[in-house]
């Protein structure tokens, strides 16, 4: 699976101008699936996330995780991520699982986060959505796990 993580102060989701999901300060996760990915690459992206050290502890040093500083996550999928730019100007998304299989691992990856984590919002698969966040630092982090 394909993340870009950010760590922010705040971050939302609204669709057709209703918010869907929000946090305070912690990691919004965008995500993307792809056609290898297993429910046991969803497991593995959430357990490393939830331990990630990219809060600064009391010295200033990345040190804590999402779990450390009790932050939220919001996590939102995108197929964008699985963007291939190098056949032209037009993107080809075709490193994307299926819509249905990303789907189903979106929902697998948002079920392990909510028993792990106690704070654990969303957007939603397939819709239209509007990002709002405020990136801190800003820390911006690309991850790939299989």
């Amino acid at each position: 699976m394909i993340a870009l993580l950010q760590r922010v102060r705040e971050a939302r989701v609204d669709i057709a101008g209703r918010t869907v999901g929000a946090i305070g300060p912690g990691l919004l996760m965008l995500v993307c699936a792809e056609p290898d990915d297993t429910e046991a690459s969803a497991d593995k992206l959430i357990a490393k996330v939830l331990k990630l050290r990219v809060f600064s502890d009391v010295a200033g040093k990345m040190n804590l995780s999402l779990q450390d500083v009790g932050g939220g996550l919001l996590i939102v999928s995108q197929f964008t991520l699985a963007a291939d730019t190098s056949g032209g100007n037009r993107p080809s998304f075709s490193g994307a699982a299926p819509a249905a299989w990303g789907r189903h691992l979106y929902e697998h990856t948002l079920a392990v986060a909510r028993r792990l984590h106690p704070v654990v919002a969303s957007g939603e698969f397939g819709a239209d959505m509007q990002v709002h966040l405020v990136n801190d630092g800003p820390v911006t982090i690309p991850m790939h796990c299989r």
